[in-house]
């Protein structure tokens, strides 16, 4: 190979293949979760291999009763999910059909008594959307806390949500580090398709769960620019709570996560401006007791007061990282 002008010229075709065998190295592609399937049988399973897709290796039903249920996903160079959602309730589709979210057809939980699960998908070009590039299951606390790491965020919905089962949890992994710049929450599903639309992931799990009370849903938004996240969140269960986070100058989130309960009311608050603080990368809810310390020796803060505070319902933290 001889160059001219800056511009290389190849003498022999060996030459130029072995530039682009190199050229190819050097330059790795990206590659983007583009699609996402559900098998729950052997013959799906062999069906979705033969179409490319890959199998993540923890059946749904770990520890429950039911069919072996798998979830598979196909890469691509472009056409990437941004958002992936869950619902088990009817009204939590709502929203969801409304903004064109695309429904994976198949129940999480076909089987056994548990909540029948569906997975939806985005691909979404706006600020707020970044997209996926890996996708992981946990089915233990102390793997959940593993994957506790940059890039990675954990998806609040048990997906062997009252099954009986192992504690399932989607985790997924970004193109770029996001932060968490907006928090949210509703006690009213027709609320949901304007959140979506605006950019806004739901934190499918009901903080209300078990008391009886609204379903209630905590919502973030993400950005990739550090400088516009919030540094720190907190729980108010009691006036006192209340009034000092007032006084420290927080921002209150509306709704109380106790709505429709005889519990005690129960608020998030969050703050932006607060320097000696990193930004928040990481925001999810902890169920399983047992997840509480390994998430904390993995560097999480676990809010430990209840969202269920004063009511029969489950004990629920709140915690970000």
């Amino acid at each position: 190979m001889v160059r001219s002008s800056g511009i290389a010229a190849f003498n022999h075709p060996e030459d130029f293949n072995q530039s682009i065998t190199v050229y190819r190295h050097e330059l790795k592609m990206v590659l983007y979760i583009s699609d996402i399937k559900c098998s729950l049988n052997e013959a799906e399973e062999a069906k979705y291999h033969k179409e490319g897709f890959k199998k993540l290796p923890v059946d749904l039903n770990l520890g429950s009763k039911g069919n072996t249920i798998y979830l598979w996903y196909k890469e691509s160079e472009c056409s990437a999910i941004t958002r992936i959602q869950f619902s088990f309730t009817d009204k939590m589709k709502e929203g969801l059909v409304a903004e064109g979210y695309h429904k994976v057809d198949k129940n999480l939980n076909a089987g056994n008594c548990g909540s029948p699960i569906y997975l939806w998908f985005y691909k979404g070009s706006s600020l707020y959307d970044v997209p996926i590039v890996d996708l992981r299951l946990s089915s233990d606390a102390a793997e959940d806390a593993r994957y506790v790491q940059p890039l990675w965020e954990r998806l609040p919905c048990d997906l062997n949500r009252r099954a009986g089962g192992k504690w399932i949890y989607l985790w997924v992994k970004r193109e770029t580090q996001t932060y968490i710049c907006d928090i949210d929450a509703t006690s009213d599903s027709a609320l949901d398709a304007n959140l979506f639309n605006q950019g806004y992931i739901r934190m499918d799990e009901d903080t209300n769960r078990d008391a009886r009370g609204a379903y209630v849903f905590l919502w973030y938004r993400q950005t990739t620019d550090s400088q516009n996240a919030i540094k720190v969140l907190q729980v108010s269960t009691t006036k006192e709570d209340k009034e000092s986070y007032m006084n420290q100058k927080y921002d209150q989130v509306q709704t109380n996560m106790n709505e429709g309960t005889k519990g005690t009311p129960v608020y998030v608050w969050y703050k932006k401006n607060d320097c000696s603080k990193d930004p928040i990368s990481f925001v999810t809810l902890i169920l399983d007791p047992a997840a509480v310390q390994p998430y904390e020796k993995a560097g999480v803060d676990v809010i430990q007061k209840n969202l269920n505070e004063g009511n029969s319902g489950i004990i629920e933290y709140l915690c970000y990282n």
